[in-house]
């Protein structure tokens, strides 16, 4: 991990649970697109941005810890 990188997890796991909650789930998003078979269109993240803002201004809450945890888990590789 580059200084810099080790720089902003520092500082991301000092964050309350659901704020490094949040960051994990974004940061996950943005993965999304360079799954193998999986390129989004831009029509597709327009939609997700009006859909991710509309939730925001209204107030919904993000995911909790325990289900971007279980989406970030779902997503590894079994042993």
């Amino acid at each position: 991990m580059s200084p810099t990188t080790q720089k902003v997890l520092k500082e991301a796991l000092e964050l309350p649970e659901s704020e490094r909650a949040s960051l994990a789930a974004e940061l996950l998003g943005s993965l999304e697109s360079h799954a193998p078979g999986r390129q989004r269109t831009e029509q597709e993240w327009l939609t997700e941005i009006e859909r991710r803002a509309r939730a925001a201004l209204s107030g919904t809450p993000g995911s909790t810890w325990d289900e971007t945890l279980k989406r970030v888990t779902d997503r590894l590789p079994r042993r």
